[in-house]
Protein backbone atom coordinates (compact mmCIF):
# COMPACT_ATOMS: atom_id res chain seq x y z
CA UNK A 1 0.00 0.00 0.00
CA UNK A 2 1.42 3.50 -0.96
CA UNK A 3 0.95 5.79 1.69
CA UNK A 4 0.65 9.43 0.30
CA UNK A 5 0.90 12.92 2.10
CA UNK A 6 -2.55 14.52 2.39
CA UNK A 7 -1.85 17.86 0.08
CA UNK A 8 -4.23 19.29 -2.28
CA UNK A 9 -2.71 19.34 -5.70
CA UNK A 10 -2.15 22.51 -6.30
CA UNK A 11 0.53 22.43 -3.71
CA UNK A 12 1.59 18.53 -4.63
CA UNK A 13 4.02 18.41 -7.64
CA UNK A 14 5.94 14.94 -8.50
CA UNK A 15 9.48 14.69 -10.15
CA UNK A 16 9.82 11.83 -12.34
CA UNK A 17 12.37 10.10 -14.11
CA UNK A 18 12.57 6.36 -16.28
CA UNK A 19 15.54 4.65 -16.90
CA UNK A 20 14.63 2.50 -20.77
CA UNK A 21 15.55 -0.48 -22.63
CA UNK A 22 16.14 2.20 -25.28
CA UNK A 23 14.86 5.53 -26.90
CA UNK A 24 11.28 4.66 -27.60
CA UNK A 25 8.48 3.36 -27.23
CA UNK A 26 7.00 3.24 -30.13
CA UNK A 27 10.00 0.42 -31.36
CA UNK A 28 9.16 -1.36 -28.15
CA UNK A 29 11.63 -0.28 -25.48
CA UNK A 30 10.23 -0.22 -22.29
CA UNK A 31 10.56 1.08 -18.81
CA UNK A 32 12.42 -1.33 -16.36
CA UNK A 33 12.95 1.35 -13.73
CA UNK A 34 11.07 4.85 -12.80
CA UNK A 35 11.23 7.32 -9.93
CA UNK A 36 9.07 10.04 -8.74
CA UNK A 37 9.49 12.47 -5.92
CA UNK A 38 6.83 14.55 -3.93
CA UNK A 39 7.35 18.20 -3.72
CA UNK A 40 4.92 19.31 -1.36
CA UNK A 41 4.45 23.01 -0.26
CA UNK A 42 8.23 23.21 -1.84
CA UNK A 43 9.82 19.94 1.04
CA UNK A 44 10.71 17.29 -0.63
CA UNK A 45 8.42 14.73 1.33
CA UNK A 46 8.30 11.16 -0.33
CA UNK A 47 9.80 8.99 -2.65
CA UNK A 48 8.71 5.96 -4.97
CA UNK A 49 11.34 4.01 -7.07
CA UNK A 50 10.65 0.67 -8.88
CA UNK A 51 12.80 -1.82 -10.88
CA UNK A 52 10.33 -3.31 -13.40
CA UNK A 53 10.92 -6.80 -14.43
CA UNK A 54 9.45 -6.09 -18.51
CA UNK A 55 11.13 -9.42 -19.51
CA UNK A 56 12.95 -7.40 -22.46
CA UNK A 57 16.27 -7.30 -23.53
CA UNK A 58 18.43 -4.60 -22.34
CA UNK A 59 21.52 -3.89 -25.02
CA UNK A 60 24.72 -3.68 -23.75
CA UNK A 61 24.95 -0.10 -24.59
CA UNK A 62 22.20 0.68 -22.88
CA UNK A 63 23.07 -1.26 -19.69
CA UNK A 64 25.97 1.10 -19.47
CA UNK A 65 24.32 4.16 -19.42
CA UNK A 66 22.51 3.41 -16.31
CA UNK A 67 23.98 -0.03 -14.76
CA UNK A 68 20.56 -2.11 -14.88
CA UNK A 69 21.39 -5.70 -16.01
CA UNK A 70 18.55 -8.45 -16.65
CA UNK A 71 20.15 -10.12 -13.87
CA UNK A 72 19.80 -7.04 -11.75
CA UNK A 73 15.65 -7.17 -13.18
CA UNK A 74 14.57 -10.94 -12.10
CA UNK A 75 12.33 -11.49 -9.28
CA UNK A 76 11.21 -7.68 -9.95
CA UNK A 77 7.92 -6.57 -9.66
CA UNK A 78 6.53 -6.64 -13.16
CA UNK A 79 4.35 -3.79 -14.49
CA UNK A 80 0.93 -4.78 -13.65
CA UNK A 81 2.03 -3.91 -9.95
CA UNK A 82 4.28 -1.34 -10.89
CA UNK A 83 1.75 1.13 -12.73
CA UNK A 84 -0.98 0.95 -10.58
CA UNK A 85 1.24 2.03 -7.11
CA UNK A 86 3.11 4.58 -8.91
CA UNK A 87 -0.24 6.67 -10.44
CA UNK A 88 -1.91 5.75 -6.63
CA UNK A 89 1.56 7.34 -5.64
CA UNK A 90 0.91 10.54 -8.38
CA UNK A 91 -2.60 11.15 -7.97
CA UNK A 92 -3.76 14.24 -9.63
CA UNK A 93 -0.30 15.80 -9.20
CA UNK A 94 1.41 17.97 -11.72
CA UNK A 95 3.99 15.94 -12.99
CA UNK A 96 7.71 17.24 -13.53
CA UNK A 97 10.82 15.86 -15.73
CA UNK A 98 13.77 16.73 -17.28
CA UNK A 99 13.38 16.79 -21.02
CA UNK A 100 9.63 15.39 -20.15
CA UNK A 101 8.44 14.38 -23.54
CA UNK A 102 11.08 11.31 -22.82
CA UNK A 103 10.03 10.55 -19.82
CA UNK A 104 6.39 11.18 -20.23
CA UNK A 105 5.85 9.34 -23.62
CA UNK A 106 7.71 6.41 -21.67
CA UNK A 107 5.10 6.46 -18.99
CA UNK A 108 2.08 6.95 -21.05
CA UNK A 109 2.91 3.98 -23.28
CA UNK A 110 3.68 1.56 -20.43
CA UNK A 111 0.18 2.90 -18.98
CA UNK A 112 -1.68 2.49 -22.64
CA UNK A 113 -0.23 -1.59 -22.25
CA UNK A 114 -2.32 -1.71 -19.43
CA UNK A 115 -5.16 0.27 -20.60
CA UNK A 116 -4.22 2.94 -17.90
CA UNK A 117 -4.67 6.59 -18.51
CA UNK A 118 -2.32 9.77 -17.77
CA UNK A 119 -4.15 12.92 -17.52
CA UNK A 120 -1.91 14.75 -15.29
CA UNK A 121 -0.62 17.83 -16.21
CA UNK A 122 3.48 18.49 -16.64
CA UNK A 123 5.78 20.77 -16.73
CA UNK A 124 9.86 20.46 -17.90
CA UNK A 125 13.06 21.53 -16.16
CA UNK A 126 14.51 21.32 -19.42
CA UNK A 127 12.92 23.48 -21.08
CA UNK A 128 12.65 25.90 -18.17
CA UNK A 129 16.39 25.72 -18.06
CA UNK A 130 16.89 26.73 -21.73
CA UNK A 131 14.11 29.68 -21.15
CA UNK A 132 15.87 30.91 -17.83
CA UNK A 133 19.28 30.43 -18.83
CA UNK A 134 20.09 30.87 -22.59
CA UNK A 135 23.62 31.24 -21.86
CA UNK A 136 24.19 27.52 -20.89
CA UNK A 137 26.08 25.53 -23.80
CA UNK A 138 24.65 22.39 -22.37
CA UNK A 139 21.19 21.82 -20.42
CA UNK A 140 21.69 18.07 -19.84
CA UNK A 141 20.78 17.42 -16.13
CA UNK A 142 23.94 17.31 -14.58
CA UNK A 143 24.98 20.70 -16.01
CA UNK A 144 21.36 22.74 -15.35
CA UNK A 145 22.04 21.21 -11.64
CA UNK A 146 25.57 22.70 -11.14
CA UNK A 147 24.24 25.82 -12.81
CA UNK A 148 20.99 25.87 -10.19
CA UNK A 149 22.87 24.40 -7.21
CA UNK A 150 26.11 25.75 -7.65
CA UNK A 151 27.53 22.16 -7.25
CA UNK A 152 26.14 18.57 -7.45
CA UNK A 153 24.72 17.16 -4.42
CA UNK A 154 26.36 14.31 -2.54
CA UNK A 155 24.84 11.07 -2.73
CA UNK A 156 23.16 11.50 -6.28
CA UNK A 157 23.72 8.46 -9.04
CA UNK A 158 23.06 9.86 -11.98
CA UNK A 159 21.39 7.85 -14.92
CA UNK A 160 19.23 5.96 -12.23
CA UNK A 161 15.82 6.90 -11.61
CA UNK A 162 15.61 8.05 -7.99
CA UNK A 163 18.47 9.89 -8.64
CA UNK A 164 17.60 12.11 -11.47
CA UNK A 165 14.28 12.24 -10.39
CA UNK A 166 15.73 13.37 -7.00
CA UNK A 167 17.90 15.83 -9.08
CA UNK A 168 14.94 17.14 -11.45
CA UNK A 169 12.93 18.22 -8.05
CA UNK A 170 16.11 20.28 -6.82
CA UNK A 171 16.10 21.87 -10.34
CA UNK A 172 12.92 22.63 -10.37
CA UNK A 173 12.61 24.15 -6.77
CA UNK A 174 15.61 26.38 -7.78
CA UNK A 175 14.38 27.73 -11.03
CA UNK A 176 10.87 28.51 -10.02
Amino acid sequence: MIKRAIASPENRFIAVDVETTGLSPFRGDRVIEVAAVAIVNRCIEERYCCLINVNAPIPLDVQKIHGITSELLSGEQPPETVWPNFLAFIGSSTLIAHNASFDISFIRNELGLLGLPLSNPCQCTLEMSRHKFPELKSHKLENVARHVLKEMPKGIKLHRASGDALLTAMIWQGIR
